[in-house]
């Protein structure tokens, strides 16, 4: 009797492609993030929020950004849900991310017309909209990093992912709950430790090669894994 690996294990060429934009995508908007911090000297970089770098100078360019970094997350969340075993599957992380990447968008729109449309609006919308991109982001981050531990290839990542997720959960209380923190600071600093999360992880499932050999070494001993062929 031969065994095959079962094709839910077997790397998708499209999850692969989703890994790789994913990750580059998140560089870019780190570098990007970083670039305004020195083109933005009218801003003080610990104190300013990255909502006022949506104005102004570059504003347009950072609207955009955010975007193009929201359908990353969409797209990097379903890569995942096909990438991963079925243990590490989650239709709540997939909602998650899918809400923080809509109210991502939702603060880029909004903030693109309606300050001149609905002055009075504008600010709640924000509000709603980044709050909604945060708090799903981080649960998001939690939960996936969690269920990394049920999946063979993804197991000895499971401790740097959910460190990572809890220090961008630590770093986002903190600057919710201390109000003398550097407001622009505390609130960058959880946005790149979120975006660095993406990128870590978009860089895990653009490799698949690793994740297939981890694979295999844990069929051999899951019968639920592999399935019978017959000779």
């Amino acid at each position: 009797m031969r065994h095959v690996v079962s094709r839910s294990t077997r790397p998708r060429s499209w999850t692969v492609r989703a890994g790789e934009a994913a990750a580059a995508i998140g560089v870019a908007f780190l570098l990007l993030v970083f670039a305004l911090q020195v083109a933005r000297g009218d801003l003080d970089w610990v104190q300013a929020q990255l909502s006022l770098y949506l104005h102004g100078p570059y504003g347009l360019l950072l609207r955009s950004a955010y975007c193009v970094l929201a359908a990353a997350m969409a797209l990097l969340a379903w890569a995942l849900q096909h990438a991963l075993q079925p243990a590490s599957r989650s239709g709540t992380v997939l909602g998650l991310f899918w809400a923080s990447a809509l109210g991502l968008s939702a603060v880029a729109v909004g903030d693109s017309w309606l300050p001149g449309t609905a002055p009075a609006l504008a600010p709640m919308v924000h509000l709603l909209a980044a709050q909604t991109a945060f708090l799903c982001a981080i649960a998001a981050l939690l939960l996936q990093s969690w269920y990394f531990r049920r999946d063979t290839a993804w197991r000895a990542r499971h401790p740097a992912a959910f460190a990572l997720a809890l220090l961008a959960f630590a770093v986002l209380a903190w600057h919710v709950g201390v109000h003398d923190a550097p407001r622009g600071l505390s609130q960058k600093a959880a946005i790149v430790l979120i975006v660095a999360w993406l990128v870590w992880v978009g860089a895990g499932v653009a490799r698949p090669q690793a994740a297939g050999a981890a694979r295999r070494r844990g069929s051999r001993d899951n019968a639920g894994d592999t399935q019978p062929e017959e000779a």
